[in-house]
């Protein structure tokens, strides 16, 4: 489970950890309820902390919902581009993706909350694609066209290429069994992401 930390400005340090217990206990709840099930009675005893106290924090339930999900698209994408950078070589993707599998795997309610959410919430969506999204795809995509200034991948739009991949992450996130069963062995992940790795970097047509 991740620990939210984002501090508001004026916030003491006592604030913030009321603030992270608040995303915590929020990210729980709305992963095993989900958001429409869950109510801000619910929210407060799980955080330990009186209902009044969730409104000094943040305006509505809607706001902690925002903010969970913002973050933890932004700690999903970070980390996956913070492995991105350090690939040994370009075409090291299997191990980025069977990395990435692992950590989906650990942080199983943050992917349901991220991705499962924002699709009932447009506004959570328009602000995930506008603060998150949008700024991830411009990092990978440079990464990407240093690859084909390289030689390394073939010439192409940059931006689609970024986009694919960081879309083989994102369909994980809709359903715990979407690319592979949660008590998947090693070797199946290994084999899964060995594939998946084959199929971006050569595609799916047989070579002439």
């Amino acid at each position: 489970m991740r620990v939210f930390h984002r501090r508001q400005k004026g916030e003491t340090h006592t604030e913030e950890d009321t603030r992270s217990r608040i995303l915590q206990a929020a990210l729980r709840l709305f992963a095993q309820k989900g958001y429409d099930g869950t109510t801000t009675r619910d929210l407060a005893a799980a955080a330990g902390v009186a209902e009044g106290t969730l409104f000094r924090h943040f305006v509505n339930k809607k706001a902690i919902l925002v903010e969970v999900a913002t973050q933890g698209w932004v700690e999903i994408l970070t980390d996956l581009l913070t492995e991105l950078s350090e690939m040994g070589s370009y075409k090291a993707v299997a191990q980025v993706m069977r990395r990435r599998m692992l950590r989906m795997q650990e942080n199983s309610d943050l992917m349901r909350v991220c991705f499962m959410e924002a699709q009932f919430h447009p506004e959570l969506r328009d602000r995930i694609q506008s603060e998150v999204i949008e700024k991830m795809t411009d990092v990978a995509e440079a990464f990407f066209e240093t690859a084909m200034d390289k030689g390394i991948y073939r010439r192409t739009n940059p931006k689609i290429v970024a986009q694919v991949f960081l879309g083989m992450f994102a369909i994980a996130g809709f359903s715990d069994r979407t690319i592979i069963d949660p008590q998947a062995s090693p070797q199946a992940m290994k084999e899964m992401a060995e594939g998946i790795a084959d199929i971006f970097l050569n595609g799916v047509l047989a070579k002439d």
